[in-house]
């Protein structure tokens, strides 16, 4: 395969027709079914199905057939099935992306709104553009960039959903509905990632899962008056203080349920020292702190640790609390709290949820009366070792595309649908990737692509079509 051409196809492609196509998809307000329960009515997500399928149609890519496949009370899927070029066997590779995005939020910079895109300084602004519209274009590129520069690669099929940032809950309906149809598939290639900065590739390989649980004591079936009534009636913030007290030591953020805590594997372990070391800073650097705020360790590998290996509690909303100006002298009939705790990659969710239940419902202080709602879990995932000839390619990517080697990124974040398809396909391997940066401002206002990385990410997964085909 010719790698001047593969690079000339990609960039060619990005500046004039990815660009302007995706700045077209930044303007549709798809906001993830989660946070628009009338999406269906709205019909925004499927404007952005329709959206990238006509222009993935207008490539004409030889053999390929697209389909919107919608299952009765489920997110619309675009999957595109790309046959096999070249010199390649009967697996499938599958590289998926999705459309829906997070809400707008408020606070955009000065000419900068979610659904109006903006170019400045190389970069795209706008709603989606990073997390992640930009995913099925990339993918296309790539496969056309491999038949210009007359590489091979195996049957690809491309999967578009409409729910991922709602935890992909029609996923494993999806992946049911489609398995025969997508067959043996050997490589996994996700673009709803990135890493530490933009000098490199860097591959995604675990994600923390989740436990979440609202918190809620009552007290009193009303407001009493607090020069009355404290000091007799136990206040419901003290007892979810002290339930919380259970879950978390307040003084140094240690979780303190045996259920979340897992061994860290002496691998992952190495590959987080080699990312700190080639990206200092990277993680507090760009945290919008207030005043002098230290972190909660000096030392950037705990910082690693404690954003990707390690389980947290965030109390992330709450209700029963007045704001300041309406707060008057009452005793509170209750308070409920948002409980959000991110587990280690291969802590069991469902052993964690249930210790959490059982320290707060258990000899609950006063007898108060406890109720737990909106509980979630869902388990992280760890990625299955690289095999050496992924590895060898991306070492030459590194080299060719980046000029920086490759590293590793343990995302503290939850991508549910790894897991799903980890599950789904044992064998395959995984090459979870992107191009977010640590300032691309993903789910907050002035959301922005850094489109040389883009491009760049593009041009090494070519790179790994052309060379998974010759794999098999």
């Amino acid at each position: 395969m010719d790698r001047s051409v593969v690079t000339s196809t990609v960039r060619t492609l990005w500046d004039s027709q990815i660009v302007p196509s995706l700045s077209q998809l930044v303007a549709v307000p798809a906001i993830s079914p989660a946070f628009d329960s009338a999406w269906e009515e709205h019909g925004e997500l499927a404007a952005a199905i329709s959206h990238v399928r006509a222009w993935i149609e207008s490539r004409a890519l030889p053999g390929a057939v697209l389909d919107v496949v919608q299952l009765a009370g489920r997110t619309p899927l675009l999957v595109i099935d790309v046959p096999a070029f070249g010199n390649a066997g009967d697996d499938t590779v599958l590289l998926y992306g999705h459309l829906d995005k997070q809400p707008p939020v408020g606070g955009w910079g000065e000419g900068l709104g979610p659904w109006t895109p903006v170019l400045r300084d190389g970069r795209l602004y706008g709603r989606g553009a990073a997390d992640d519209g930009y995913s099925g274009y990339a993918a296309i590129a790539a496969i056309e960039a491999v038949r210009a520069a007359g590489g091979s690669h195996s049957r690809c099929v491309v999967l578009l959903e409409t729910g991922e940032e709602s935890g992909s809950p029609d996923l494993p309906a999806y992946l049911e509905h489609l398995s025969e149809r997508l067959g043996r598939v050997s490589l996994v290639v996700c673009l709803d990632s990135g890493g530490s900065d933009y000098d490199r590739m860097w591959l995604t390989t675990s994600l923390r899962g989740l436990v979440q649980v609202t918190l809620t004591v009552r007290v009193l079936e009303g407001g009493l008056h607090s020069g009355m009534s404290s000091g007799m009636v136990p206040s419901s913030f003290r007892i979810a203080r002290v339930l919380l007290d259970r879950l978390e030591d307040s003084v140094t953020g240690e979780i303190l349920v045996p259920e979340m805590h897992v061994e860290i594997p002496p691998h992952r372990l190495a590959e987080v020292r080699e990312a700190v070391e080639a990206a200092p800073g990277a993680l507090w650097g760009p945290v919008p702190r207030v005043g002098d705020l230290q972190p909660m360790s000096a030392d950037e590998v705990e910082q690693a640790l404690g954003t990707g290996w390690r389980p947290t509690l965030s109390v992330t909303g709450a209700d029963g609390l007045p704001l300041p100006d309406d707060a008057g002298n009452v005793l509170r009939p209750f308070t409920s709290l948002v409980l959000s705790f991110r587990l280690p990659p291969t802590a069991s969710s469902s052993a964690a949820l249930e210790a959490v239940k059982q320290r707060l419902t258990t000899d609950v202080p006063y007898h108060a009366t406890v109720e737990l709602s909106r509980v979630e879990a869902a388990d992280g995932w760890n990625a299955p070792e690289l095999a050496p000839w992924l590895s060898a390619v991306l070492d030459d990517a590194g080299k060719e595309v980046f000029g920086s080697p490759w590293r590793t990124v343990s995302l503290g974040g939850s991508i549910p649908f790894m897991g799903l398809l980890h599950e789904a396909y044992p064998d395959a391997q995984f090459l979870v990737t992107g191009a977010v940066g640590p300032d691309s401002n993903c789910h907050v206002p002035d959301e922005w692509l850094h489109l040389a990385h883009a491009a760049r990410i593009t041009e090494a997964v070519a790179l790994v079509l052309d060379a998974q085909s010759k794999q098999v």
